[in-house]
């Protein structure tokens, strides 16, 4: 289970659901990814990003010493999960998650980009209940959506304009 709430209901996210949304936003919003991004590449890591999370376990993008020992824990996971595979399959799909975290592709940037978009429009649309819950501020959700921007310019604007609106509303403390 993710963090966030789900719009229609009481209750958080799970890790199904934020990969079938993000795969969708890449299919829906791929208008605005870099030219020439190649988007069956995006949609082949955001099917893979967090398969490794789920096997390590969620850190909270706002705790800071979750994070820092995140990065260990899913190195391990990668090579369990994918050292389960067949010798070439695990190769291809850890290199898709590796790209995925490395950011260094328009498509990986893309695909990063849209992972941190949809978690902050279900806390917009939840008036902020999982950003209150953990009082998380504006200049926290700026700091960790900023590599939006390196997806897609088009797109940050839409999330900074996104954050300012939901300081107005009282979604987000200032």
């Amino acid at each position: 289970m993710r963090r966030n709430l789900i719009t229609a209901e009481e209750r958080r996210e799970n890790d199904a659901e934020h990969g079938w949304h993000v795969t969708m936003f890449a299919l829906v919003l791929a208008d605005y990814a870099p030219p020439d991004t190649d988007i069956s590449r995006v949609i082949a890591m955001l099917l893979v990003h967090d398969i490794v999370e789920i096997d390590a376990g969620d850190a909270f993008v706002y705790d800071e010493e979750a994070k820092a020992q995140q990065p260990a824990r899913e190195r391990a996971a990668a090579d369990r999960l994918y050292g389960l595979l067949p010798p070439g399959q695990g190769r291809n799909l850890r290199s898709l998650w590796e790209e995925f975290e490395a950011r260094h592709t328009p498509e990986a940037r893309f695909a990063a980009a849209l992972d941190r978009l949809q978690p902050l429009l279900l806390n917009f649309h939840t008036q902020g209940r999982a950003w209150r819950q953990h009082g998380v501020t504006r200049d926290q959700v700026l700091t960790v959506n900023a590599h939006i921007a390196h997806g897609s310019a088009t797109l940050w604007t839409f999330a900074r304009n996104l954050i300012n609106e939901a300081v107005r509303l009282g979604y987000l403390d200032p």
